[in-house]
């Protein structure tokens, strides 16, 4: 096999199965191992692969309910605010955006009387000018990853 995409199949196949060992991965990739861990080593250090974590059901850890929380900050407190979000152990995702609001935030609690005790919390911040927070019903997709292109022709 020519090492043309070799580093994209590699994340595509860790993305089937972060667990997957060096040896399998290079059977899988018809490389050697030896190959497999030098792409890996250089996928790390260029901060391409930044971790292997597993996923959490957080339903299935009795955090039941998914909040999305959006933010009108006054400008010079943006840092500050997102930094508030990210030291709370409950938002899974931060988002500084554009349009209406000037950040997103993704929590999950375990219930309903939780998640309104932070997000009162949040809103004693003075810098927080306006919030709308919208309860999850059903969460269709979440946390999902997708393949990288790999030009089949090579």
């Amino acid at each position: 096999m020519t090492y043309e995409n070799l580093d994209a199949k590699l994340v595509n196949s860790l993305l089937g199965d972060g667990r997957a060992s060096l040896r399998s991965l290079a059977e899988e990739l018809d490389v050697s191992v030896t190959t497999v861990s030098n792409h890996l080593s250089t996928l790390e250090d260029e901060g391409v692969i930044q971790g292997y974590t597993p996923r959490v059901d957080y339903d299935a850890a009795g955090f039941d309910v998914t909040a999305v929380i959006q933010l009108q900050v006054e400008g010079n407190a943006l840092p500050d605010v997102t930094e508030t979000l990210r030291d709370h152990r409950q938002m899974t995702s931060v988002y500084e955006v554009t349009g209406d609001y000037d950040v997103i935030a993704i929590g999950k609690f375990e219930d309903t009387d939780g998640m309104n005790e932070q997000i009162k919390q949040l809103l004693t911040d003075p810098d927080i000018k306006a919030s709308n927070t919208s309860v999850v019903l059903n969460a269709v997709s979440e946390n999902e990853q997708f393949d990288l292109e790999v030009d089949e022709d090579e």
